[in-house]
């Protein structure tokens, strides 16, 4: 176990980034089928987040002539996952989807209850509710976490057939998952370097890694063949890391350059890429 300076307990994920092909198109979807709401629009973006708050959960930047994400995937964007409150509202969404006729995967992970969903332009979306903490399980240190079958039906049950109005408050941001060509390199930039702590380090062809004993705000993985994403393509074109104050984020910047990374400041926060090219901005609460 390397000798990292852990991140304050309360970071937590921000907003993403999205570059797609077709922005009415992506704030349809968004908007009709994960029930996001546009809370600001100019140009050629949109800011989308939950409804009843002013949270800001994913910016659509467009931009003409792309091409959608490649099936296999590209070093960067896995999946972003949005974390729902309570199950409840895991309920009335998987409901609401369940009407629309939309596709999606689904898995029991122990830790919490996932539905996988992709947006027009072929980028990755977990919908997720989390078990309490008191039911997660440790062995040997390591956070017990699986893919197994989800009991759809009683989480639909657990909406008690309210009706889906549209993400609630409380929704947020609650991990990323990304695409990296090697889990050693991974663990450097975003554990000895920037400094997640490691909960989940034997899945296979994975690394798990949070802030604050939470099951993970990141995970990362060697299942695609890449390359990393280009300029041409449906891609994440950054993600937000949240610190509690100016200091923790000019602390993480500092710690990143004596790392060897080109971490920046800038007039929100800092920015490094990580070794596949993927933008990460380090920005105070």
């Amino acid at each position: 176990m390397s000798n990292h300076a852990p991140l304050p307990a309360a970071t937590h994920i921000g907003a993403v980034r999205l570059q797609v092909a077709d922005l009415r198109r992506s704030i349809d979807y968004y908007s009709s089928v994960i029930g996001l709401r546009v809370v600001e629009r100019g140009g050629n973006s949109a800011v989308l987040g939950p409804h009843d708050t002013s949270t800001r959960l994913v910016t659509l930047q467009e931009k003409k002539g792309i091409q959608p994400a490649p099936a296999r995937g590209a070093y960067g964007l896995y999946h972003f996952a949005i974390l729902m409150p309570d199950r409840p509202a895991l309920g009335r969404f998987a409901a609401h989807i369940g009407r629309l006729g939309v596709r999606i995967g689904m898995a029991d992970h122990w830790v919490s209850e996932a539905l996988y969903l992709t947006d027009p332009d072929g980028l990755g979306i977990e919908v997720y509710a989390d078990r309490s903490r008191d039911r997660w399980q440790y062995r040997g240190g390591e956070l017990a976490m699986a893919t197994e079958p989800l009991d759809i039906e009683s989480v639909i049950a657990s909406g008690n057939r309210q009706q889906w109005d549209g993400a609630p408050a409380g929704t947020t941001m609650g991990h990323i998952h990304l695409h990296v060509g090697g889990l050693e390199s991974a663990a450097a930039f975003y554990h000895a370097a920037l400094g997640f702590d490691k909960t989940v380090w034997s899945y296979p062809g994975a690394l798990f890694m949070s802030a604050g004993g939470y099951h993970h705000h990141l995970a990362t993985n060697t299942w695609s063949p890449g390359p990393s994403a280009t300029d041409n393509q449906s891609r994440l074109l950054e993600w937000e890391l949240v610190v509690p104050a100016t200091a923790d984020g000019a602390a993480l910047g500092g710690r990143l350059r004596s790392a060897g990374y080109d971490a920046r400041e800038t007039d929100r926060g800092w920015l490094v890429a990580d070794p596949w090219g993927t933008q990460l901005r380090i920005a105070p609460e």
